[in-house]
């Protein structure tokens, strides 16, 4: 008979969270009275245009990282380039450590204003935790369980996807779903360059003097990173085989 696995209290308990936060915030927004410029911010059409393109900023942004993070992080685990881990690494570590507002700014002398140069800034600030989690993934395989796929004929590359990968896949998609809840709060910042986001909202409060809309504007940022949080903790304990978590 099949045991069913126990679910972790994050994957039910999350999600609790975010409807009360949620159901909280439509009984507000439906009790109060807001101005003219707070409703014109709030309303449906502009705050779907809004939110769609502060999760396209994050989800081309993850992508872009993943792309990037993974294969890199892979490649520097391998006895031919594991020398450059180190300078490859603090390299990753000076994105995340720079201050993500300067970090945007810098870039908008090269490339100017705008999505580009957001999603650029946002892929520099993002690559350590998905870089760092696939060299940690993979270190962390029992060197016998490496030999023994060795012994039993499969090839570097065989034993790489069915063997290390999958054993290290519960520390990468961790650090996936780690820069994904780094990358929703840095896109807010976006608007200072002239990307669209979910911090139009917070700066139009703050420029203003509107604390309803900056109050929005901050939920809803907090709603959608626990949401993609938690959305990423199901992949993540999905994709983990059965043993290892």
């Amino acid at each position: 008979m099949t045991r069913l696995r126990r679910l972790p209290l994050d994957v039910w308990f999350e999600p609790l969270i975010i409807a009360v936060i949620g159901i909280g915030y439509l009984l507000w927004y439906r009790a109060t009275t807001f101005t003219a410029t707070e409703q014109a911010s709030l309303g449906w059409d502009n705050l779907r245009t809004t939110l769609v393109a502060h999760i396209e900023l994050t989800v081309v942004a993850t992508v872009i990282v993943v792309m990037i993070a993974i294969p890199l992080g892979i490649a520097l685990t391998r006895p031919a380039l594991k020398r450059f881990e180190p300078v490859v690494v603090n390299i990753a570590n000076v994105g995340q450590a720079a201050p993500a507002v300067g970090l945007l700014v810098l870039f908008t002398f090269w490339l100017g204003t705008g999505f580009r140069t957001a999603i650029v800034g946002l892929v520099v600030y993002a690559v350590l935790p998905i870089l760092q989690n696939t060299i940690v993934g993979l270190r962390q395989v029992d060197q016998r369980t490496i030999e023994a796929s060795r012994g039993i004929g499969y090839s570097g590359t065989r034993t790489l996807l069915q063997v290390e990968l999958p054993l290290a896949v519960p520390v990468i998609l961790n650090g996936v779903r780690t820069a994904l809840v780094i990358l929703v709060g840095t896109a807010t910042l976006s608007t200072f360059i002239g990307a669209t986001s979910l911090g139009t909202l917070i700066t139009t409060g703050v420029t203003l003097f509107l604390p309803k809309l900056l109050i929005s504007g901050a939920i809803l940022v907090g709603l959608l990173a626990l949401t993609i949080d938690w959305l990423g903790r199901l992949v993540e304990l999905a994709a983990t085989p059965r043993g290892v978590s």
